[in-house]
This record gives C-alpha cells, structure tokens and sequence, in this order.
C-alpha cells in the first residue's frame, strides 16, 4: 500500500469524527444564564433587582452573557398595548445591557409620546422608582405598577374595562432627564 492511500485509510476516520464533533458541540464563546435553563427571564429581571412587568407575559426565552450583562429577550412577534395615556411598543426582540439597578444601550422598546414614537433607551431604579429615559427626556415611575406582567393587546385590563389600573407617575416624559 502507497504512503498516500495509508495515510488516507487512516486519517479519514479522524477528519470524519473532528467534522462530528465540531458541529455537535454547542459554541462556548459566552457565558450564558440562558444555557443552563435553570432562570427565566423574569426571574433574570429579579435577580438584577427589577420588577417582572418590564417585559410582557410569553417571553419565548433570552441570551444573556454574564460577564457583559448584554442580553436578548425573544418575543413571539411584536407586541402592543396601552397603559395609561401611554401606548407601548415591543419589539420580537429587545436586547441591553443589564446591571444591579440598571438597563442601558436598550433597543427593541418604544413608548408613543403625543404622535411620536421614541426608543426607550435606558432604565434606572432608584429605590421605590423607576427612571425610563428617551434619551432627552425621562419619566419616573413606582416601582410597583411593574409586580406583574402585561399582556400584549391588553396592557393590564384584559379581564375588564371596570378593573382599569392607574399607573403611579412621578415625572411624565416630557419633563427633561
């Protein structure tokens, strides 16, 4: 047997079985709360000392690299609802930064203020509050209006028009940040 069919025999299991395994094996290029499954992203919120209603109920499921804080939370599509005097906006995915008290860089979130829709870019809790800034402008909210999840359609007054909630506003939009 020619050197070059021996070396062919006996590599081609190698190459064969290194192909295998590099499609096989998960890539490990971030550390991810959303591979190990154990924490959903509202319990993800929780853990970085925000209340669950920042996103609505059906999140699909999220990235998150730890050592960044970036992260990607995935919808099953867009998501619209009015809360207040204030129409939301969410996109299939919303992707930040999140810290201890602290989502930036945000994208995927819009509010309508008057007949303009402006990206929702950063939100700080401060205390019993929370800053949800548009970049030149900020509105405070109570920290409690977000304890539960709203639905997309219907805000929090899905079961009725009688059981219509009142957000609690500190500082309106349009005051400066």
């Amino acid at each position: 047997m020619s050197l070059a069919k021996h070396l062919h025999v006996h590599l081609y299991p190698i190459l064969i079985f290194t192909i295998l395994l590099i499609f096989s094996t998960p890539p490990s290029h971030s550390s991810s709360a959303a591979n190990d499954n154990s924490l959903s992203a509202y319990e993800v919120l929780e853990e970085y000392d925000f209340p669950i209603g920042l996103l609505p109920n059906g999140v699909l499921g999220y990235e998150l690299d730890n050592s960044t804080g970036e992260f990607t939370a995935y919808l099953n599509g867009t998501c619209t609802f009015s809360i207040d005097s204030y129409e939301l906006k969410y996109s299939s995915s919303i992707t930040g930064i999140i810290s201890t008290d602290k989502l930036s860089s945000l994208s995927g979130i819009k509010v309508k203020v008057w007949f303009f829709w402006l990206s929702i870019v950063k939100v700080v809790r401060d205390g019993d509050e929370l800053e949800f800034s548009v970049g030149i402008a900020s509105a405070d909210f109570a920290v409690s209006n977000f304890d539960e999840c709203p639905t997309c359609g219907c805000g929090f007054d899905c079961d009725s028009a009688e059981k219509k909630r009142k957000f609690s506003i500190k500082n309106p939009f349009w005051a400066s940040s």
